[in-house]
């Protein structure tokens, strides 16, 4: 089951904690998605490889997440836009917090 989080409380938790909640927020939200999509819950190893590629896989992850997003909207019937792009683009300019915050307000609606 998807959790519904505020996205504003998530980005605030993110801030005050030097990004240690955005890496949980990271891992759960991947979970999640990938849970709820039916898919092998693998969001520790894709923050460790997310890690051990220098970010590379990261910017492959929010493209993947956003594949998945539409993916689980469409399972719930309703209307999916496709944002793997945005997410992607925000990724390799340093928002990725804006990512995520977006990715959780899709999972919100879920």
């Amino acid at each position: 089951m998807i959790q519904k989080r505020s996205v504003g409380q998530a980005i605030f938790l993110s801030i005050i904690t030097c990004g240690i909640y955005s890496i949980v927020w990271f891992i759960s939200l991947s979970n999640e998605i990938s849970a709820y999509n039916g898919e092998n819950q693998e969001g520790g190893k894709e923050f460790l490889l997310s890690i051990v590629t220098c970010g590379v896989y990261g910017l492959y992850w929010y493209y993947k997440m956003g594949q998945k997003l539409v993916r689980a909207k469409q399972r719930a019937g309703q209307y999916a836009q496709d944002n793997s792009i945005l997410y992607l683009v925000l990724g390799m300019f340093g928002f990725g917090i804006i990512s995520l915050a977006l990715m959780q307000s899709a999972a919100n609606e879920l």
